[in-house]
């Protein structure tokens, strides 16, 4: 496993980054001066007008918070300042709510062709200004230059998959029970949405629930996540350019008020609709506070997903899949392999190719050539990643790669790592890591495992390996989450449905499906029907 230090990953940063900055900024670098010169810099972006500083995008207009407070951003692989973003609070947020709802009136009455245009523009304006909103999500989140240009690309999907289900909101004609009634349904907005997205995928999340909401005909108030909403308010500009209509779509941000504008959000009557990514003590929270108006709701939660593999399976292409599933954006996705059952006669041959595909990965700065894993999001991260692994060694794991801090790169990163001989009584077998740490468990039969990934109050996700036709359809009908992959470690796609079972939520994101959440069926029925044809 390669490591880059704060000197090399800074140099590396900046050869990299060198093309992309005004030369007349570039200081003269003697010795030492170089980490210094280099951790200085802020990436250059092509279009300097989609960095929002300072400001949020509602009713159509940039506007600071009414207080005139602030929240910093910093870079989480260097600690250094990016910038400042307004501490929205509730009278911030109800004002934007308000907007929203006069909104609501208009834009509901726009035909489905319309809202698909509308989205169809958005989407050619995310992709013509990929390489930009990429470099905002590597600087603010820290995963990998590459893997932010794949979250681009997957983020814009969802306008370009949603802009195609907007024209085609179908209602229906159901046959009455009585004669002479005529009975139909028709699919309307649910109404005003408030929306509330988390770091990980600070583009993808906002535009998986912006999307099926504007297709439905709602208008939205979306809380960016503190950490990371400097994406979110690029992606605001741009809905501008396309001409989103004033109010439809309206982007705040809040760090220590979060609190605050989340109580605003699930208690306003104006808000209809509660959408939500995050943990589930928060879920719970928000559910709770939104049963004072029954707002619908959608709330994709915790995973702790099961990753299994048979002893039929391919076992490269097993290693292949696991590494996918755990060690995505460092472990920080809610669908991240979180226990990797393996059966023990494969156990061994298993653990020791999927051991030697880690050492090959390149952790630093997410701007440096070469970088596969960059940092976590913060030092809380940081602090339960390392509690599990010494949880773990203290149990009787033993470490195969890594399972230390690396203070020498920055101080939110921890080496990828590896840990055999894993346990139930483990705090890794029942908590999410959400880091890069991939502990592999034994079993020995298939009615075995399949209790032990049940074995959790949550269900999102969870993958097995099997060559076995007949085991396939056994274990993916056995297993209790919401989304199964069968030989694959990657199951997100715009058109399959996502979302979860028990303590990971209800609803669905994506898809067919998707738009569904934000509408409402309404039945009507025509009476003194049926009479015979007129002389």
């Amino acid at each position: 496993m390669a490591l880059l230090p704060k000197t090399l990953f800074n140099a590396s940063r900046a050869a990299l980054l060198r093309p992309h900055f005004q030369p007349s900024t570039l200081p003269r670098i003697v010795g030492s001066s170089f980490s210094r010169f280099a951790s200085t810099m802020a990436p250059q972006l092509k279009d300097p007008s989609l960095f929002k500083k300072d400001v949020c995008y509602v009713n159509g207009e940039w506007i600071t918070a009414k207080s005139g407070k602030t929240f910093q951003v910093n870079d989480p692989a260097t600690g250094e300042f990016i910038g400042t973003c307004p501490e929205f609070d509730a009278a911030d947020t109800e004002a934007a709510i308000r907007h929203a709802e006069a909104a609501l009136e208009t834009y509901r009455k726009t035909t489905g062709r319309e809202r698909s245009k509308l989205l169809r523009r958005w989407y050619d304006l995310m992709m013509a200004n990929a390489d930009d909103l990429a470099t905002l999500i590597s600087w603010e989140n820290g995963k990998p230059l590459a893997d932010a240009q794949g979250e681009v690309a997957y983020a814009a999907n969802f306008f370009e998959w949603f802009s195609e289900e907007a024209p085609r909101n179908y209602g229906n004609t159901i046959p009455s029970s009585t004669l002479g009634n005529r009975v139909w349904t028709i699919k309307e907005p649910v109404g005003v949405c408030g929306l509330i997205t988390p770091w990980n995928f600070p583009a993808a999340m906002i535009t998986r629930k912006i999307g099926p909401a504007l297709a439905a005909g709602c208008t939205v108030v979306c809380k960016s996540p503190g950490e990371t909403p400097y994406t979110s308010l690029a992606i605001a500009e741009l809905a501008h350019r396309a001409g989103v209509p004033k109010g439809v779509v309206n982007i705040i941000t809040a760090l220590d008020n979060t609190p605050a504008v989340g109580l605003v959000l699930t208690s306003d009557p104006a808000i209809r609709k509660i959408s939500f990514t995050g943990s589930t003590p928060v879920g719970k929270l928000l559910m709770k506070q939104c049963s004072t108006t029954l707002k619908k709701l959608s709330l994709e939660l915790g995973g702790n997903a099961p990753f299994i593999v048979f002893d039929d399976a391919d076992v490269d292409a097993a290693v292949t899949g696991a590494i996918a599933s755990k060690f995505r954006s460092s472990g920080q996705t809610c669908v991240c392999a979180n226990r990797i059952f393996v059966q023990r006669g494969i156990y061994d041959a298993f653990a020791a190719k999927f051991a030697a595909k880690v050492r090959e990965f390149k952790v630093g700065n997410g701007f440096a050539a070469g970088v596969t894993h960059g940092p976590l999001i913060h030092a809380r991260a940081v602090a339960k990643v390392e509690q599990h692994v010494r949880d773990a060694e203290a149990k009787g794991a033993k470490v195969v790669v890594g399972g230390q801090r690396l203070p020498a790169v920055g101080d939110n990163f921890f080496e990828p790592t590896v840990l055999t001989g894993m346990t139930s009584d483990m705090d890794m077998a029942s908590e999410e890591t959400f880091g890069p740490v991939a502990g592999l468990f034994t079993f020995d039969t298939e009615d075995e495992v399949v209790r032990l990934a049940n074995a959790t109050n949550v269900g999102l996700a969870g993958y097995f390996f099997s060559r076995d036709l007949s085991r396939v359809y056994r274990v993916a009908e056995h297993l209790e989450v919401g989304m199964v992959g069968v030989n694959t470690g990657l199951i997100s796609d715009p058109a399959a449905p996502f979302g979860g079972v028990k303590e990971s939520g209800f609803g669905r994101e994506g898809s067919l499906y998707g738009i569904g959440e934000y509408q409402i069926t309404k039945m009507i029925t025509y009476g003194g029907m049926g009479e015979p044809l007129q002389s």
